[in-house]
């Protein structure tokens, strides 16, 4: 059973930036791609980025490509979204995702691991 923590959330005002967590453990991380959703209030969960395996593929929205950034450190067993640039617009649950197939990561409903989430507020 893969388990995934997120941390790294909170209140930051607009151009703000941000740096979410996600700590990965029960299986080998290796054999795992990893993504990041989000959800904004009465809106379905979109998808962001996600990396490969190895981290040598990486995947963006793009709506934010140019803003966040994707990255896995195999070693740690952990992966990271940094968020620059905030908008009011990113105010949503943020979760860490992940699936033994790169491709399943694009869609919510092909994602077999979900973290628990976490709240990130753009506001003045």
């Amino acid at each position: 059973q893969v388990q995934l923590v997120e941390s790294g959330g909170g209140l930051v005002q607009p151009g703000g930036s941000l740096t979410l967590s996600c700590a990965f453990s029960g299986r080998d991380f290796n054999d795992w791609a990893m993504g990041w959703f989000r959800q904004a209030p009465g809106k379905e969960r979109e998808y962001l980025a996600v990396v490969s395996r190895s981290g040598s593929m990486i995947y963006n929205r793009d709506s934010v490509k140019n803003r966040f950034t994707i990255s896995r450190d195999n070693a740690k067993n952990t992966m990271t979204l940094q968020m620059n640039s905030l908008e009011s617009n990113d105010t949503a649950v943020y979760y860490c995702v992940a699936d033994p197939l790169t491709n399943n990561l694009f869609q919510s409903r092909t994602v077999t691991y979900w973290g628990q989430g976490t709240q990130v507020t753009v506001s003045k």
